[in-house]
């Protein structure tokens, strides 16, 4: 049976159409945020220069494809049609005569259905990870950068050993597949995913600890969700099946998180021996605050621009991360349609059909290009303040 095709131009609109419900989130949201700019603190201050407007713009058109994937694809990402296998784009499904849009791969399946699910993969696993990564790093940079001496001595020298291995080398130690038969990864999860308890912890008792009332309404909200949360993602035992990572994704997710948190480590430790020295610190310490108050509530408030700045930078690096992990076969499953492996799987045959491994190529690079923009965004919006 020969395989039918449409024109370049339908192919065109055809992907604009596919994307609806992105252009109609994106006028909403975009809409609103130009409307209410000034009310909207730092995030609307983004709107004011046009790196901002553009880096906001691709960031969220990523997260609503992301949202939409189950609506914009026009087939499963898993799904195989013999007789679409390296289909040129346009190419027509002779059963549901849907369209291959960007045509098909080695294996028959839809090029742009894997891309659109592809970017749930990233903008779960990226952002989540460097969450993680930025909670260990403050909570371990503030008191080193705050107290000194012995503890500081202690926490530097382990973060400079980990940063003394070259970044990809530790990757490739962390995301064998060899790894995950040992309970190596769990118990780092184990370990990391206890920071954000403690964080939060902490931070509501140092500021409401005179006011039981709100106190233990939030510290019970904190230990019940943190427990759920942990409970699935560390031990796969969420009563709900809400919360559940695959032990893959855990590996990586753990890999990000080890390799991420001794950069973040140092910025925090930098920036609070810096803030320190400051006038309210001093102001703060002769009202008879406790340290873990100035730490949390004088000098992290105080930090959060460069940390804001560093955290779109490391998401748009854990996403190429990400991408070279999927490239060299390591971490996700092979069938995945995350975008490292989409290019992967293409590069083999890319000397006889190139549509395959432009449209995830194209996705990593605009998507890692919007944090940066955003990035750049908010340095020039964090050196005015």
């Amino acid at each position: 049976m020969q395989t039918e095709y449409i024109s370049a131009f339908d192919v065109v609109v055809g992907v604009l159409w596919r994307f609806w419900p992105v252009w109609v989130a994106l006028v909403v949201v975009m809409g609103v945020s130009f409307a209410y700019k000034k009310k909207l603190g730092l995030y609307g201050q983004l709107f004011d220069s046009g790196v901002g407007i553009a880096g906001v713009g691709i960031c969220l058109f990523w997260l609503f494809t992301a949202i939409f994937a189950s609506t914009i694809s026009p087939f499963d990402p898993l799904a195989q049609v013999s007789i679409m296998k390296d289909t040129l784009p346009g190419a027509i499904e002779p059963t549901s005569k849907l369209v291959y849009y960007f045509g098909g791969d080695k294996l028959a399946r839809d090029v742009f259905s894997r891309m659109v699910y592809g970017s749930q993969i990233v903008l779960i696993i990226a952002p989540a990870a460097t969450g993680f990564a930025l909670m260990v790093g403050i909570t371990l940079g503030l008191p080193a950068g705050y107290y000194g001496g012995k503890i500081d001595t202690v926490l530097s020298f382990l973060a400079n050993l980990v940063l003394a291995f070259p970044v990809i080398l530790l990757f490739y130690l962390l995301v064998t597949p060899g790894i995950m038969d040992t309970p190596i990864p769990y118990a780092m999860a184990g370990l990391f995913f206890l920071f954000p308890i403690i964080f939060f912890c902490v931070l509501f008792w140092t500021r409401y600890k005179n006011r039981p009332d709100r106190l233990y309404i939030l510290l019970g909200v904190t230990l019940v969700v943190g427990g759920w949360i942990y409970a699935g993602l560390v031990f796969d035992k969420d009563p709900l099946k809400i919360v559940h990572i695959d032990p893959n994704q855990l590996n990586i997710f753990v890999a990000v998180v080890f390799a991420s948190s001794p950069g973040v480590f140092r910025i925090v430790r930098g920036l609070t021996m810096d803030i320190k020295t400051r006038d309210y610190v001093a102001a703060a310490q002769t009202r008879g605050e406790s340290p873990w108050y100035i730490m949390l509530w004088e000098i992290l408030p105080n930090a959060r621009g460069p940390l804001i700045v560093d955290a779109c930078l490391r998401i748009g690096y854990t996403t190429i991360l990400l991408g070279t992990l999927g490239y060299f076969g390591l971490g996700l499953a092979p069938e995945s349609p995350d975008w490292g492996t989409a290019i992967k799987d293409a590069s083999r045959l890319l000397r006889s059909f190139i549509h395959p491994a432009l449209p995830p190529t194209i996705a990593l690079m605009s998507f890692v290009l919007g944090l940066n923009l955003l990035a750049d965004s908010l340095r020039e919006q964090s050196m005015k303040d």
